[in-house]
């Protein structure tokens, strides 16, 4: 009996994988692009054996040399306290790309090389593909955590990307001609900001006031579309380039 119960408890229960269900996708919803903070070496043994993790890691050698660290399939641990579009911890639904790049921990922001970049193209591209993920659910770690976070930085080319598909970006022709309207009205208050930040995916308070957490969502906004200046502060520029977003 012993020997007849341990056959069965190891035994594969038999299933029929001959019919498919119309109704399903990827539970995988989006991207998230980091940086390391830190050398190859480092990066890839704290992403290996540490209490974080990426799907993928783009080292800075020449070539680059990609890792996959974590399957698709599986949840990594590299976006933390997240939110999108109002969905909560976003492990549970991301890609997490990190790419090796000391940030401004030296004190002056670190480029990425173009080679990286023609790395993350393609693999970016196979993990959209793959998974159906829709051009504004490629995100930064500081979109998504503003409170917390500022990687890839303002020298991540967000705008490089969006041209080949990837990603999110507004009508630079719609962009302009809004900033000149805005130029001769009034700036809109700190609740409109509030209010369009929310419209576009961003966790920002509602309360109409101008505190350390909006301006942190303001800066995160602006690292993103308008890194040449990501001072946080509501700004005609701004506006227009909310205004210029679907």
């Amino acid at each position: 009996m012993a020997i007849l119960l341990s056959g069965c408890a190891t035994d594969p229960v038999p299933i029929d994988r001959s019919v498919h269900a119309v109704s399903q996708d990827s539970r995988v919803r989006y991207v998230v692009l980091h940086y390391t903070a830190l050398s190859a070496a480092e990066s890839l043994r704290v992403l290996s054996t540490e209490d974080v993790s990426a799907h993928y890691l783009i080292t800075d050698s020449s070539p680059p040399h990609v890792y996959q660290l974590v399957p698709e399939t599986r949840r990594a641990w590299h976006a933390g306290e997240s939110s999108w579009y109002g969905e909560i911890s976003l492990n549970d639904s991301s890609v997490g790309i990190e790419i090796v790049n000391l940030g401004d921990s030296t004190g002056v922001w670190q480029p990425y090389t173009p080679e990286q970049i023609r790395m993350l193209i393609p693999l970016l591209r196979a993990i959209v593909r793959r998974n159906g993920i829709e051009p504004q659910n490629i995100v930064a770690h500081s979109d998504i955590a503003p409170q917390r976070k500022v990687d890839p930085g303002p020298l991540f080319p967000w705008h490089l990307l969006a041209r080949q598909g990837l990603g999110r970006w507004y009508d630079a022709a719609a962009e302009t001609a809004v900033l000149a309207q805005l130029r001769t009205e009034p700036l809109p208050d700190v609740g409109w900001f509030q209010q369009q930040l929310h419209r576009l995916g961003y966790d920002c308070p509602q309360d109409g006031q101008m505190t350390p957490a909006t301006r942190r969502v303001i800066a995160a906004f602006q690292m993103h579309y308008r890194p040449s200046n990501y001072d946080g502060m509501p700004d005609a520029e701004t506006a227009a380039i909310m205004m210029a977003m679907k």
